[in-house]
């Protein structure tokens, strides 16, 4: 499902309109993608948790020629699973 698929299928659900429903997940993606990048975590009870997390730097190979390289440490994104959604795709 993409972005405008999801819009569609909320729209239906809500019977609210699409233009109202995408502005509403617009306004929550910026949001979540706000608050993770200032390093707060977003929890959803039920859905889940989006966080940041750590890579370290580390030595990697440049696949054409074999030779070693630094890859820089980096921030990324974590998301947790929730129970209710776990066990939503698990069937339970």
């Amino acid at each position: 499902m993409n972005k405008q698929e999801l819009v569609d299928t909320v729209a239906t659900a809500t019977g609210n309109s699409k233009v109202a429903v995408a502005a509403a997940v617009d306004a929550i993606i910026g949001a979540v993608t706000g608050a993770v990048a200032n390093g707060e975590a977003v929890q959803l009870i039920g859905f889940g948790t989006f966080a940041t997390g750590a890579r370290a730097a580390r030595v990697g190979r440049n696949p054409a020629t074999g030779a070693e390289m630094q890859i820089a440490a980096a921030k990324t994104v974590k998301f947790m699973a929730g129970k209710a959604f776990k066990d939503a795709v698990n069937g339970v």
